[in-house]
């Protein structure tokens, strides 16, 4: 059980994030919901809090190491406690390698593979001097299966899944920190907004004309790995959509 237990989320102010603060907040954690688009935060406060939850909001850039640590100093500062951490932002700008959109590269790096390990460091001594934690990594089934104009996202996504596997080596057993890596089929969520790539217009298309998951079925599959007994560490969860193939 999750209640009474504070849950950080990254990427809280849509999609995945935010429908993973709604969930963990019914199961009855405190909820600290960082992202760039505060207004979004703020519509997902009033929600909570209208539902009896308690939640924090804190402008967030995950690609800053000092936005991290002063998100989670300030979590620390109201509850004493980090309990869960959910590293959830992330960028999908698909494109052709050929193309060479560099600045588009930069920013799936900062923000997939360096917010992920920054938000990571920032809770990982309180985890470790409590000797209790979970750390949720959201990843990809890119991170297992390899696309045309997915290779610089892919790369990311595989980052991800391999730190996973990791953290999960140095901390489960040493330090009793639970890790799960996350890997979601096609989701409607505003992933795709990002592609800017005019080749990949029918990919695009394609993808809305599939039955998607939902944003709550992943938060769905991030309670049940968090809720499940202290004893079991849910290390990986791979959802598609039934219709996806690859």
């Amino acid at each position: 059980m999750i209640r009474g237990k504070v849950a950080i989320i990254t990427g809280g102010s849509s999609g995945i994030g935010y429908a993973t603060a709604l969930a963990l907040s019914k199961a009855g954690a405190k909820i600290a919901a960082g992202a760039r688009r505060t207004d979004r935060l703020e519509s997902l406060q009033s929600e909570i809090v209208r539902n009896g939850g308690e939640i924090l909001i804190q402008k967030l850039d995950v690609r800053k190491k000092s936005d991290c640590d002063a998100f989670v100093n300030a979590v620390i500062e109201k509850w004493c406690a980090v309990d869960i951490l959910v590293n959830n932002a992330g960028l999908m700008p698909l494109s052709f390698f050929k193309n060479l959109k560099v600045d588009e590269w930069d920013q799936m790096i900062d923000v997939n593979i360096r917010g992920v390990l920054y938000c990571t460091a920032a809770v990982i001594t309180h985890m470790l001097n409590k000797k209790s934690g979970h750390i949720v990594n959201i990843s990809s089934v890119a991170g297992r299966v390899i696309f045309p104009a997915g290779s610089v996202y892919c790369a990311t996504k595989h980052a991800v899944t391999a730190f996973s596997e990791g953290l999960r080596q140095e901390f489960s057993q040493r330090g009793n920190i639970r890790v799960t890596c996350v890997e979601p089929g096609v989701v409607a969520t505003e992933l795709t907004n990002t592609i800017t790539d005019k080749t990949l217009e029918k990919f695009v298309e394609s993808t809305k004309q599939m039955q998607a998951l939902q944003a709550e079925d992943i938060a769905n599959a991030i309670l049940f790995a968090v809720e499940s007994p202290s004893h079991m560490n849910v290390n990986e969860i791979l959802v598609r959509p039934t219709s996806q193939e690859r």
